[in-house]
């Protein structure tokens, strides 16, 4: 007689199947080692019976945890958080992404205090996998790790003799074709708002430089170093206004700056576009909704996800994996628009 359905077993499968419970698993597991025929009958069965198979278990079997680790390291900006909106969207793509490959997603942001903590949270067995979201200024610790563990992917730059397998935009490229649109729009002063430190931040500057040469523009790029987030940006930029001569046109580091600097500007009765003209970078939901819309270089994060994701798992499977560089394209809106 067969259990309730909460304690049927493998065994209990096998015999009304009339195969060995080995079989029974792989069919489950569905690999080309059991016949079509086979398969299909243990799954009639396991239909009928409403059968559980006990993940943890079949965990523990096979030294797999079911969980991919999502980490994002806090080096050079300790005051930044999950509720960042770049972060509460890309990590909900991930999650997605990996939903639909039976995975769930382990999340943790760090704060580094040694050079070991990525080497320990890898050798806790965890996940069976890490996606880092951005390099933050542990490069260093990052490829230390990458060279015995595969199953790795960075969200961030494609730096020189890197070791790590990274996914991310071209971003000298954004910042390039958001400074040539500033000049397009009749800009003649175009400065830099944010961290110029982080590997992905420094190209999007370099770029904003490399637009405004390109240009003609003889003013250099003025450089005003903020922080990425919301309140202590939007306080350098307060203290900026009141002592500087504005320029007429800002490339900013990430859409939450821009933002910051949209609100900063508002508040200061400084119009936007009229005096001066403002790019984010990420093209977040949220850049559609401000006042005025908020031009903004796109990075495709639903694709980032996706390709995150994959290469993760190749790279899981044993694949040898080469970085990719995604193009970000630029979306204009009516902060660079004078109506």
């Amino acid at each position: 007689m067969i259990k309730n359905n909460s304690a049927i077993t493998l065994a209990d499968i096998a015999r009304l199947a009339g195969v060995s419970a080995g079989t029974v698993s792989r069919a489950l597991s569905d690999t080309d080692l059991v016949n079509e025929k086979t398969k299909s009958k243990i799954l009639k069965i396991v239909e009928e019976l409403n059968y559980k198979p006990n993940i943890a278990a079949r965990n523990l079997r096979t030294r797999k945890t079911g969980a991919i680790a999502v980490i994002i390291p806090m080096g050079h900006e300790k005051e930044q958080h999950l509720s960042d909106p770049f972060f509460t969207i890309m990590l909900g793509y991930l999650a997605d992404e990996l939903s639909e490959r039976g995975y769930d997603l382990l999340l943790s942001r760090v704060i580094p205090k040694n050079e070991n903590w990525l080497g320990e949270f890898i050798h806790s067995g965890r996940s069976d996998g890490l996606i880092i979201i951005g390099q933050s200024d542990q490069v260093k610790v990052i490829d230390k790790a990458a060279k015995d563990y595969k199953p790795m992917v960075v969200w961030g730059a494609n730096l020189n003799d890197q070791i790590a397998c990274t996914v991310g935009s071209d971003n000298r490229f954004g910042g390039l074709i958001a400074a040539v649109h500033l000049a397009q729009c009749g800009c003649k002063r175009i400065a830099f708002f944010g961290d110029p430190n982080p590997p992905e931040i420094a190209p999007r500057m370099e770029g904003c430089i490399e637009g405004v040469k390109a240009a003609g523009i003889e003013t250099p790029v003025e450089l005003l170093h903020t922080h990425l987030t919301a309140e202590a940006s939007y306080e350098t930029i307060c203290e900026y206004i009141k002592k500087n001569e504005l320029p007429d046109g800002i490339v900013a580091a990430s859409d939450v700056i821009a933002m910051s600097a949209l609100r900063a500007l508002g508040e200061n009765k400084i119009d936007v576009p009229n005096q001066v003209k403002v790019v984010g970078y990420d093209d977040l939901e949220l850049a559609s909704y401000t006042t005025p819309p908020l031009t903004s270089v796109k990075q495709d994060l639903k694709l980032s996800a996706h390709k995150l994701v994959d290469v993760l798992f190749r790279r899981i499977n044993g694949e040898e994996t080469q970085s990719i560089i995604l193009q970000p394209k630029l979306i204009t809106r009516a902060s660079t628009k004078i109506a």
